[in-house]
């Protein structure tokens, strides 16, 4: 630890002292911290234990599984002592965690047979280590200070395991000027590979969301003990059926709190403005779970204004906390659990339509009058998206039939006097409704502006259609529509820009049925004729939903209530429009060897979601044929549906106010580098609508609120770029090197090589953003091909992958250049094409072997090894696909399927050729190591003590054998890495 770090760390023990924390110095060993917790054990379990009990204890709460390890912190537990007596016992205080005793340890040394580990400072709750904080320096990224931690964990001797430390319930990393913290987890929710998903990386932040990142005022906002014990206790989620920790963010725990001491105190009711993609269902589960728990509330109802939004929301629900909900199939059986007083009945999902039938009896005498006993008891109602639920009859009818009710609101988009648009007249007299009017007062807010800038969600693209044609431009002078023809054009030469090459999927939002019915078949039509043209062409996968006319069945009828488009569009020639929609099932099921049926609706509907979210997978594991491109909708899935892989909306709709940022926040969640912002392409020449929209819902001045919620235009990128390939040029010349591809391997060392690493990455991820800006004019086309070229910037990435990959792999690095390398983050995602897969790759070898002469089949070959070598998915495995590729034969036809056949037996072979290798080169059974390495990648798991068997026969000493060991490891580390094929092998970080 240098000076800096070491006083970092004395001014932080100072300042959690200063929080009334016990400073333990003498805790330094895994004994010290077993025998203070046994200590502290016995003391709130009011018990002395013999050394035996002690033993067994550690031995049944101990496990590596750091998810059962944290319900075991939260409940009660039975051990049988010596006598054979049982012994009720708790870990910690978890009915009141303030009352545990609260202590602070630093440079804890966990001594195991395989590691030395040393932790900067722990938090202990009654002896139990819950809080780990590491201090970095101060040119740490978070990403990597995590990365580094994570792999510290995963290391099988260091105590997370097999020691106390199992029940660390989040870490903590600062640098004293930035800080940052995460739960702690399994291993398999923690991905680092080039298609790393989004990882829950934290800042706090004040209630008004301002950020508290400086280590002393974090301490007092956050680690104050009381504090720490809810954050704990209260506010960190264990999702059962993903067995994962999840840490509610800021905001949600203020809205929580606010909602909760509005009912504590029955104050009335209020509203939550937490924008669009920011958990807003985490936050009301929470909420309703907490009022479970309170005795004063008889019942706690959670009401949505559609049923996919009903089964939505229970998924969720039971997500976080398994069978926490059921389904009320019926509104029968919504009333049954209405009257219930069984606890598991306390919370209820419904929809607003169910609940109002509930209330009125619907017409059916069993019903009537069945909620009466109901009427004077404290009921809450959460309401999801209350800008629609809430506005009409079902409010009048909620608060006259339970007077003593509380209601609270969530929304993303309230309804300001701007946008307001339900008339309720009283007399002569017509008031427009606002939120504010329904619920009375808003009590936290946590608008679109504080979730860009907290990186929650993504910024916007906008490109607004520039007529071309005649017919379009005609159009546009008299404000009309264009023409469908020029936007399925429009769309089918943008669509692979804006979708990262269909890495990510669209919705086109249309103005009518008849609209999305004319749309589906434009586009079949329109890419049929391209095929034809064109066999080279793959046309998109387009599909499209909207509701069938009521008379279909009750689920359509019950469907139109929330859709008011669609169910005035049903209303005329509704048979035209059933047969349309059956076609267009028909074609579904034709495509996906599905069996959906219009008077199923629903089921059909649920598969057209499922699909737009399986963009997720590779096309290696789920092939692009079975995904969706375009889903053409009018109403569906422009609020209330999520997916990170959604990027793009096509928009020939006019929409405003809350409509029009609902339907553009559907392409604005958090993935990763690779998708930059939500893209929307607009055809209804919508600028002054989003302006006021914007403006709108900032809370704040539009012109400043417009550069949150905007990316750059392209001329700034542009300029950007061009300034990081400068950067580039010049570091090149530094060291008298062309600054061309091929010399970056000539670069003198790995300091060097580190810097070229740093600066590269912003050219990359300049290009990644400009890639899928759908706006941009030849003439910045033409700019970017000039500043960089798009050969040179393929050979480029080659390069750096290869440089990292280098660095990576070096050893004996001189001490500055370890530190350095340790703290970069080489950030591969950005180096992941989605086009460019295997498939993409033996399709274009089936179709070169097929079509070509040899010559041309080499020079194919040729610029396939190049995109191979500039993609970072091939990084493990770019060698032997290289390898295999320019050893194929040329002149001979090949079918995709003969490729891909050859490659596994070319696989095969030469695994088992490197294993025989690394097994003589040890000296060790060649079958025996085979044996260990097919063991380890079907278990996921590196078990060293296997490892220590494959050298037992050498009969070596142990410092010989230590040594021994590490080189093996050094060559089978690779070997695992690259077969494991991108998936973590438990317990191997440690070797790398």
């Amino acid at each position: 630890m240098s000076v800096k770090e070491a006083e970092l760390e004395q001014s932080f023990i100072d300042k959690l002292q200063e929080l009334k924390y016990v400073y333990r110095s003498d805790i330094r060993s895994r004994s010290a911290l077993e025998a203070n917790f046994r200590e502290k054990f016995e003391e709130l379990n009011g018990v002395k234990l013999t050394d035996g009990e002690f033993t067994r204890l550690l031995e049944d709460i101990t496990t590596p599984d750091t998810f059962q390890a944290s319900k075991t912190l939260r409940t009660k537990h039975t051990m049988l002592r010596d006598d054979g007596t049982p012994l009720d016992y708790t870990l910690i205080n978890i009915k009141d965690w303030c009352k545990n005793t609260f202590e602070v340890v630093s440079q804890l040394k966990m001594n195991t047979h395989s590691s030395h580990h040393r932790y900067d400072v722990v938090l202990l709750m009654n002896g139990v280590p819950v809080a780990q904080v590491e201090l970095k320096k101060k040119d740490v990224t978070p990403q990597v200070a995590m990365r580094q931690i994570v792999d510290y964990k995963n290391d099988p001797g260091n105590g997370y395991g097999n020691s106390l430390m199992t029940f660390i319930q989040l870490f903590v990393v600062s640098n004293g000027g930035s800080t940052h913290y995460f739960a702690n987890n399994r291993q398999e929710h923690f991905s680092f590979n080039a298609d790393e998903r989004y990882l829950p990386l934290y800042q706090f932040a004040d209630q008004q969301n301002k950020k508290i990142t400086d280590l002393n005022r974090f301490a007092d906002a956050f680690l104050a003990k009381c504090t720490l014990g809810e954050m704990i206790g209260r506010y960190m989620v264990l999702l059962e059926t993903e067995k994962r920790l999840m840490m509610m963010r800021p905001y949600q725990i203020y809205a929580v709190k606010a909602i909760v001491g509005s009912i504590a105190q029955n104050t009335g009711n209020g509203y939550i403005w937490h924008t669009t993609g920011s958990g807003k269902t985490l936050t009301s589960f929470k909420a309703s779970t907490l009022l479970k728990d309170n005795d004063a509330i008889d019942k706690c109802i959670f009401v949505v204004d559609r049923k996919d939004l009903d089964r939505q929301t229970r998924e969720e629900f039971n997500r976080f906390q398994e069978g926490s909900v059921e389904e009320n199939a019926n509104t029968g059986k919504l009333v049954k659990r209405l009257r219930s007083t069984e606890k598991a009945d306390k919370v209820i999902v419904t929809t607003i339509q169910k609940l109002g039938l509930a209330l009125s009896g619907g017409g059916k005498a069993e019903y009537a009058g069945q909620l009466e006993p109901l009427r004077d008891k404290r009921i809450v109602f959460i309401f999801d998206e209350c800008h629609r639920s809430q506005f009409g009859e079902n409010h009048k009818a909620i608060k006259g039939y339970f007077p003593n009710s509380q209601l609270f609101g969530f929304t993303g988009t309230p309804i300001f006097d701007e946008n307001a648009r339900y008339v309720q007249v009283k007399g002569k007299e017509a008031t427009y409704q606002t939120t504010e009017d329904i619920f009375q007062r808003e009590l936290h807010a946590y608008t679109i502006n504080h979730a860009i800038d907290d990186g929650n969600v993504l910024k916007f693209h906008v490109d607004y259609y520039k007529p071309e044609s005649a017919d379009a431009v005609a159009a546009r002078s008299r404000n009309e529509p264009p023409p469908k023809g020029a936007v399925v054009t429009e769309i089918l030469k943008k669509h692979d820009a804006a979708t990262a090459g269909r890495k990510f999927n669209a919705i086109l939002a249309t103005a009518s049925i008849d609209d999305a019915i004319e749309y589906y078949n434009l586009f079949a039509k329109v890419q049929a004729e391209r095929q034809a043209e064109d066999p080279t062409f793959k046309p998109l996968n387009i599909a499209a939903v909207f509701s069938p006319p009521a008379y279909v069945s009750a689920e359509s009828k019950q469907m139109q209530e929330d859709l008011p488009q669609e169910s005035a569009d049903n209303q005329e020639n509704p048979e035209a429009k059933k047969q349309a929609l059956e076609r267009i099932i028909s074609d579904y099921n034709a495509r996906y060897g599905t069996n959906h049926k219009i008077s199923e609706f629903d089921a059909y509907y649920q598969d057209v979601q499922k699909r737009i979210k399986d963009q997720q997978w590779p096309n290696k594991d789920f092939p692009h044929e079975q995904k969706i491109d375009i889903v053409i909708v009018v109403d569906m899935l422009l609020t209330g549906f999520d997916s990170k892989y959604l990027n793009t909306l096509y928009l020939d709709k006019k929409l405003q106010h809350h409509g029009l940022i609902q339907a553009m926040s559907r392409t604005n969640r958090i993935l990763n580098a690779t998708k930059p912002y939500g893209n929307i392409l607009d055809f209804r020449g919508q600028q002054e609508a989003v302006d006021k929209a914007i403006t709108l819902f900032s809370s704040g001045d539009g012109e400043s609120s417009r550069e949150i919620w905007l990316v750059e235009e392209a001329p700034k990128v542009i300029e950007r770029l061009e300034k990081a390939v400068q950067k580039v040029t010049t570091f090149m010349s530094l060291y008298d090197l062309e600054p061309t591809a091929d010399q970056v391997h000539n670069l003198p060392g790995d300091s060097a090589k580190i810097q070229f690493i740093k600066l590269f990455k912003d050219v990359q991820r300049y290009s990644t953003q400009l890639e899928q800006y759908t706006d941009l004019t030849e003439e910045q086309q033409e700019q970017i091909g000039t500043i960089l070229p798009p050969d040179e910037l393929q050979a480029f990435r080659g390069a750096y992958l290869e440089t990292a990959q280098a660095l990576k792999q070096s050893k004996d690095k001189p001490k500055e250049d370890e530190d350095e390398l340790e703290n970069l983050d080489f950030e591969l995602v950005l180096f992941a094409s989605a086009i460019i897969d295997y498939d993409y790759i033996m399709t274009l070898l089936a179709q070169s072997s097929a079509q070509e002469t040899p010559e041309q089949q080499r020079t194919t070959r040729e610029k396939l090894l190049a995109l191979i070598g500039s993609d970072a998915k091939f990084m493990d495995e770019r060698e032997e696909f290289a390898e295999y590729i320019t050893n194929l034969p040329t002149g001979v036809a090949l079918t995709e399927a003969e490729l891909w056949a050859g490659y596994e037996r070319f696989k095969e072979a030469r695994n088992a050729e490197e294993v025989q290798g690394i097994a003589k080169a040890h000296g060790i059974d060649p079958q025996a190591l085979e044996a260990f390495v097919t063991t380890t990648l079907q278990r996921l798991i590196f078990d060293s003590e296997a490892l220590n068997d494959l050298l037992a026969p050498l009969n070596l000493g142990w410092k010989e054998r230590k040594r021994r060991r590490e080189e093996l490891m050094g060559d089978l580390t690779l070997v695992l890495r690259r077969r494991a094929e991108g998936r973590d092998i438990a317990g191997l970080g440690a070797y790398e």
